[in-house]
């Protein structure tokens, strides 16, 4: 089930501030509040979602591949194509996810080593 009161929620109806990066009718791409690198973005989709399951099977493939194009079109921007970057999408407790709302990380801008975060 998914909660209308979590965070990403807020953000997109904008009663919470963000730092974006871009946005359009149907993604929001904005600076994580507590960066894991010195570039730390995350990306959600505009539709109610929980995890990455829940993304996949309530969207179809056009969705799907226009929220991925804007991911790299995100990465391009902030310059990270040539030098490497990390995508991560945390699901579910086990898997690290602490906000019930699908969304990726961008992660780049030094080198990241085999952290995972």
């Amino acid at each position: 089930m998914y909660d209308d009161n979590n965070i990403f929620a807020k953000i997109i109806r904008s009663e919470i501030p963000c730092d974006k990066v871009y946005e359009d009718d149907d993604v929001l791409f904005f600076y994580d509040i507590n960066p894991a690198a010195k570039i730390h973005v995350l990306g959600i989709p505009k539709i109610k979602c929980s995890n990455f399951a829940d993304f996949i099977e309530q969207t179809n493939e056009q969705t799907i591949k226009k929220f991925f194009n804007k991911v790299l079109d995100v990465v391009k921007m902030l310059g990270l194509k040539e030098s490497g970057y990390r995508l991560i999408t945390n699901s579910g407790f086990n898997g690290g996810q602490e906000v019930p709302h699908y969304h990726v990380h961008i992660i780049g801008g030094e080198p990241l080593g085999r952290k995972i975060n």
